[in-house]
């Protein structure tokens, strides 16, 4: 081998070893112990006897976690459907029409992405305290004459979850919105200012032109909004609690692990091995939704 591959080579770990061992460290190793807890049965925070496959069969067939678990699957796939349609559609659309350069496109800009700088729990907070019965939003509908939709945002089983989307959606869509507005802005000048001599229109040029050029930026947006989906969070915590109230109609994946784990659905007791196994399973979901969304995504990419 010439010295220069060696050199080479050496170079290459040199910059991609620590992330490799971020990746490790904080994604790998934890999976791993979690695989390893969900097979044992535990007594606070003591392991005890190997029981195989038994957690995850209490997961899935056994009261209260049967009940548990699917209610917040259900959850989450609120969350998910909501926040790909919803918040990447807005974000979508903001994006191209920024990329049309419309006036004030510049403020506009930095206000869709504003929210996305705050922190999470601090918005989670404040809008847990706007959508109050008393809060700022139901006293800015009687203000304005709209007193009939006034409602118990977070205490309704069901527009809590909604809601909590929404504030969701609110505090994220300018991400998806700046990465559209560069991935729009990469398309080749060349191909819209032909599409415009043919009398393409605008709607047309869109889908046939300027959406298959930037399936890639499609596919980076959609699976980080799966995995923010399926593993959030810290919302749900500082908006609605870790009792998924009212009536587990806001519990998720997320609150359910955590519960579990510190403090056992049916007991009040930690279940670490139950707790572990809810954690494999959200990986294996997200893992698995993120793979076939790009695969759906990755065949609907075109090349100049």
């Amino acid at each position: 081998m010439k010295k220069s591959e060696i050199r080479k080579g050496f170079w290459i770990m040199f910059f991609v070893l620590p992330g490799l061992t971020v990746v490790f460290i904080f994604i790998l190793l934890p999976l791993f112990i979690s695989l390893f807890n969900s097979f044992f049965n535990w007594q606070q925070l003591l392991r005890r006897e190997f029981v195989g496959l038994e957690n995850f069969k209490r997961i899935f067939f056994a009261y209260p976690y049967q009940e548990r678990f699917f209610n917040a699957i259900k959850n989450n796939v609120k969350w998910l459907t909501l926040n790909l349609l919803v918040q990447n559609s807005i974000g979508l659309l903001f994006g191209y029409m920024l990329s049309r350069r419309i006036p004030g496109h510049g403020f506009f800009k930095r206000v869709f992405f504003i929210p996305v700088l705050f922190s999470l729990v601090a918005v989670g907070f404040l809008w847990g305290l706007y959508l109050r019965p008393n809060g700022l939003l139901n006293e800015f509908l009687k203000l304005i004459g709209l007193g009939e939709l006034v409602k118990p945002w977070l205490g309704d089983e069901k527009l809590a979850t909604y809601s909590l989307i929404a504030v969701n959606i609110w505090r994220w869509v300018g991400f998806p919105s700046l990465v559209f507005l560069a991935a729009v802005d990469s398309v080749p000048a060349d191909c819209m200012e032909a599409a415009y001599l043919d009398g393409v229109g605008e709607w047309k040029l869109f889908w046939r032109i300027v959406f298959p050029l930037i399936i890639p930026s499609v596919t980076v947006v959609a699976v980080l909004t799966i995995i923010g989906s399926l593993n959030v969070f810290e919302q749900i915590y500082t908006m609605a609690g870790l009792d998924g109230g009212p009536n587990f109609s806001t519990d998720t994946i997320g609150t359910l692990f955590y519960r579990t784990a510190f403090g056992s659905v049916d007991s009040g007791n930690p279940a670490i091995g139950i707790g572990s196994a809810i954690g494999v399973v959200i990986y294996l979901a997200t893992f698995i939704v993120s793979m076939g969304s790009i695969a759906a995504t990755r065949s609907r990419e075109v090349e100049l």
